[in-house]
């Protein structure tokens, strides 16, 4: 399995692929690849990424069958499931790379700012599920003057949720903690953007030397 530099690399130039709309060479997704799969599975990439329609992981990063290990969840949120399946993803095939993938203008973080700033009893529970988990990264960004600046407040608000979602992989893990300190484990924050379909990776990116 290629290291977590490597990996962020080769999402790197797959996204740099896709903004160019050049999409890779290779046999990525035909029968011959089907075959190869049917025996296992290296995902070189683990991507916690939103439900978004609009942001596919594999399209985004210009990848294959075999190659990514995707969970999907609106808002990017973080629960006990999604920690279990990148808990899986690192033990099982040694993959060294995790990426929370979050995205402007997230209808998540949009819901969740409205119910701080407007509560509703009529939201379901299942939702509310959801904005209860991004609450806490946006509350303190409501008590500063960005309250008064709509969009800016937004898309701090995205890469708040986003950098909350990182850390808790990284610290609320007892198995994902052993992995990033013993085994090479690199947990990271990125944004994709709706308007230019450019990944920016912000947060946690491992030192190069």
């Amino acid at each position: 399995m290629i290291s977590a530099l490597a990996a962020l690399e080769r999402l790197q130039e797959g996204n740099h692929r896709f903004i160019a709309d050049i999409q890779e060479g290779g046999p990525t997704t035909g029968a011959a690849r089907r075959r190869e799969l049917v025996s296992g599975q290296e995902p070189f990439a683990i991507i916690l990424g939103c439900s978004d329609s609009r942001v596919p992981a594999e399209i985004v990063f210009d990848q294959g069958l075999g190659d990514l290990f995707v969970i999907r969840v609106a808002g990017n949120v973080v629960a006990p499931s999604q920690v279990g399946s990148v808990e899986f993803a690192a033990e099982k095939f040694g993959t060294r790379l995790a990426v929370v993938l979050g995205h402007s203008m997230c209808g998540a973080i949009l819901a969740t700012l409205d119910e701080l700033e407007r509560p509703s009893q009529s939201r379901s529970p299942n939702l509310r599920s959801i904005v209860d988990r991004i609450r806490p990264s946006l509350e303190e960004l409501l008590e500063t003057d960005l309250r008064q600046n709509r969009e800016t407040l937004v898309r701090q608000a995205v890469r708040a949720n986003i950098r909350a979602a990182a850390n808790h992989l990284r610290h609320g893990s007892r198995i994902l903690e052993q992995l990033i300190q013993e085994d090479g484990l690199v947990v990271v924050g990125a944004e994709y953007s709706l308007e230019t379909g450019v990944v920016d990776f912000f947060d946690g990116l491992p030192e190069i030397g």
